[in-house]
C-alpha cells in the first residue's frame, strides 16, 4: 500500500462522513472532514487484516474503533478546546457526552457497506 492510496482512503472517508453528516444533521464541521478520514484511513487498514474474520465480527470491531477514535477526539475539541462540535449528553448511556451506544450500534451498521467498499478499493490498490 503507497501512500497515495492512503491520502485517497483518508480524503474518500473524510468527505463521505462529512456528507453524512450534513444529511444527517443538516452540517458538519471541519473536524468531522478529519475524524471521517481518519476513521475510514483505519477501518481499511483493519478490515484488511481481517479479511478472513466474518462481517459481524468486522462491524463490532469497526464499532470499537470509531468509537474509541470518537471519544478521543470529542474529548480533545470539545472537552478540552470547547469547540461544541457534538454533545451526546441527553442521549442514553452516554459517556461523558462524546460518545453514546445509540451511534456506536450505528457506526456498527455503517461498517456493513465500509467493508465492501474497502474490499473494492483493496482491488484496485493492487492492481
Amino acid at each position: 500500500m503507497c501512500i497515495k492510496w492512503d491520502a485517497v482512503v483518508f480524503l474518500l472517508g473524510g468527505v463521505s462522513y462529512s456528507l453524512i453528516e450534513i444529511l444527517w444533521r443538516g452540517y458538519t464541521h471541519y473536524t468531522m472532514v478529519l475524524l471521517g478520514g481518519i476513521c475510514f484511513l483505519s477501518l481499511y487498514k483493519l478490515f484488511n487484516v481481517m479479511e478472513k474474520y466474518s462481517l459481524l465480527e468486522k462491524c463490532v470491531a469497526g464499532a470499537i474503533l470509531i468509537t474509541t477514535l470518537e471519544f478521543t477526539v470529542g474529548c480533545l475539541v470539545n472537552l478540552v478546546f470547547h469547540m461544541n462540535v457534538w454533545n451526546y449528553s441527553r442521549m442514553p448511556l452516554n459517556l461523558l457526552g462524546q460518545v453514546c451506544l445509540v451511534y456506536s450500534t450505528l457506526w456498527g451498521f455503517l461498517c456493513i457497506p465500509i467493508n465492501f467498499l474497502t474490499k473494492k478499493i483493496h482491488s484496485v490498490a493492487d492492481i
